[in-house]
């Protein structure tokens, strides 16, 4: 008899174990489908609140063209920090990045105004265009 009992409170204990990992392994899969699903598409729609969540200090804005703009480093940050500043006397950088609209590099700047401008420039750091205002300043 206790044989019996033995047997029975193992299988109860294996069907607790079994039972309680397959609702673990269902419920991971789906909640990270709906993570993925949620990042992806605050990322694809640029709403206001996927903006603010990213930090403008550190690039990562994303074109229409794919291309992830990053921060620029060494000699090419300061040629181009040089080249926006001559532009713009009196200006001061936030930041320095790759282009993803079209220029090779941009400046991001506020002017001695105190208006908030983008330089944008070419391979040989020319200043091609500086825009004034807009998302990311």
């Amino acid at each position: 008899m206790n044989q019996v009992k033995k047997i029975a409170a193992g299988a109860t204990l294996i069907g607790a174990l079994l039972g309680g990992g397959v609702l673990a392994v269902t419920a991971l899969p789906a909640n990270a489908a709906t993570n993925t699903t949620t990042t992806a598409s605050s990322s694809a729609s640029g709403t206001d609140a996927s903006q603010a969540a990213r930090d403008e200090s550190k690039g990562g804005h994303v074109g229409a063209n794919g291309v992830t703009e990053a921060l620029l480093t060494g000699d090419t940050a300061a040629k181009v920090k040089a080249a926006a500043l001559a532009a713009n006397p009196g200006a001061s950088v936030e930041r320095v990045e790759n282009d993803a609209e079209g220029a090779n590099y941009e400046a991001h700047i506020v002017k001695a105004d105190g208006t908030s401008a983008t330089v944008k420039l070419d391979g040989s750091f020319t200043v091609t265009a500086t825009e004034t205002g807009g998302p990311g300043h």
